[in-house]
């Protein structure tokens, strides 16, 4: 007989609240985000996903008011776990939004002559260059606005993993389901033109998810080898045999070029490779972990059933508990609360919630594949991936909410509030743990 624990009955409540509160982040319709410096009044559409509900301009939290590719892929396959009908319905409202956004072209903005006019004159130092917007890739672009627009900003680009986590989390929604006609068309439509700016992109230098520094990345090519070797299988029931070949061909480069980020002799996968291949402060970091939940699967390597993954997260606990100081003295049974890197500056440069959440994630999947083989391994993982919830419990207040990050030093929150993906880190998190 399993015994219910103080923190099953605090899952099961805040698990309630933070499918509620991400949702709130899903075609935000009623919201109007002004942002007078730029010239702009940005009203979301139906399926768009803003990184955070909240407006905010920096004051002190920042203008997370868009939608970023990969969040809202993140956001919109954690909304898998949300039983209702609005689920589906935000899911085909993000597959019409997404094939909109498709369509955009840097002409779209540059023919529209006066825009930049109504930039205000101090803030033109921020805007984007012609030059920049008559190449644009919109499917390079790391954001959009949620009303469907550019971003006129300056901002760091190209960032590729996006549209590959898309890939992936379309074809979990629409694994064994149908839409009905015009909707299963649209999915079948966003998927192939997807699949097709994978294959074009994939061997090509491009922001990491932090949006810092560009370089070949293990989370990028690890979701793209995920998206192509899945894409391909998709393809390949749609009777296109010959691009599924080249995409499986693709997802089986990439894997080998996966090897090349294990450094043996300190014993974890380096985050990026730079065109110098030197190492960075950088290399030890949580996007690794979040490459293996995110791309999912049951490869022995580059995913939880991978040991040198879970030596990786081992690093990473070890900088954390001595970086930061909420990390000492904690309770018996908490785990460690972690960050992104060793180093990082941004706002507090504190833990960050979906990086915790994506180390209990983690051990719970790896818990799941060890449970047959090997009984005592996987208590021990399940057990460590409770302790990274206990930190989660101890530092979300009372009323569910969950920022970006809490403060190395006081847990007080930082950053932008109501992060959507701290909300579907939770959300995954929780479910993994019932596999587990």
């Amino acid at each position: 007989m399993s015994v219910i624990t103080d923190l099953d009955r605090w899952i099961e409540r805040q698990y309630r609240i933070a499918a509620r509160n991400m949702q709130l982040a899903i075609s935000a319709t009623s919201t109007v985000k002004a942002r007078p410096g730029f010239g702009q009044s940005i009203t979301p559409k139906r399926g768009s996903v803003v990184a955070s509900p909240v407006p905010a301009s920096y004051d002190p939290d920042p203008d997370y008011f868009f939608h970023w590719y990969r969040d809202s892929a993140v956001v919109i396959d954690a909304l898998r776990h949300v039983e209702n009908e609005a689920a589906v319905t935000h899911f085909c409202d993000f597959v019409d939004f997404s094939l909109e956004l498709n369509a955009l072209r840097g002409a779209d903005l540059t023919e529209h002559a006066g825009w930049r006019d109504r930039v205000a004159e101090d803030f033109r130092q921020f805007v984007r260059e012609e030059a920049d917007l008559a190449g644009l890739v919109v499917r390079g672009e790391t954001r959009v606005n949620p009303d469907g627009s550019i971003d006129i900003s300056r901002w760091n680009r190209p960032q590729y993993d996006g549209i590959a986590a898309r890939v992936l989390t379309v074809l979990r929604w629409a694994s064994g389901r149908s839409f009905g006609g015009r909707h299963d068309d649209a999915v079948a439509r966003l998927l192939d033109e997807d699949i097709r700016f994978v294959l074009a992109h994939w061997r090509e230098p491009s922001y990491d998810i932090w949006e810092e520094e560009k370089a070949h990345h293990y989370y990028t090519l690890r979701i793209e080898a995920a998206a192509l070797e899945e894409g391909a299988a998709w393809l390949a029931g749609q009777g296109d045999g010959e691009m599924a070949r080249r995409a499986r061909t693709d997802a089986a480069e990439i894997q080998g070029r996966l090897h090349h980020f294990w450094e043996p002799e300190q014993g974890f996968y380096r985050s990026r490779l730079t065109e110098d291949g030197k190492a960075t402060p950088k290399d030890l970091d949580i996007a690794v972990i979040l490459a293996a939940i995110h791309a999912g699967g049951s490869l022995p390597t580059h995913s939880p059933h991978d040991a040198r993954m879970e030596a990786t997260l081992d690093r990473l606990d070890a900088i954390f508990e001595e970086d930061y100081a909420i990390n000492h003295g904690r309770a018996e049974g908490r785990g460690i609360a972690l960050g992104r890197y060793r180093g990082d500056e941004y706002y507090s440069g504190g833990a960050y919630y979906f990086s915790t959440l994506a180390a209990a994630e983690f051990c719970y999947l790896r818990a799941a594949a060890l449970k047959v083989e090997d009984a005592t391994a996987a208590a021990r993982l399940k057990a460590r991936g409770d302790g990274y919830l206990e930190v989660i419990r101890a530092f979300t207040p009372e009323h569910g909410e969950m920022s970006e990050q809490f403060d190395r030093m006081t847990g007080e929150h930082t950053s932008a509030k109501h992060l959507a993906w701290s909300y579907a880190g939770f959300l995954t998190a929780v479910t993994a743990r019932k596999r587990a």
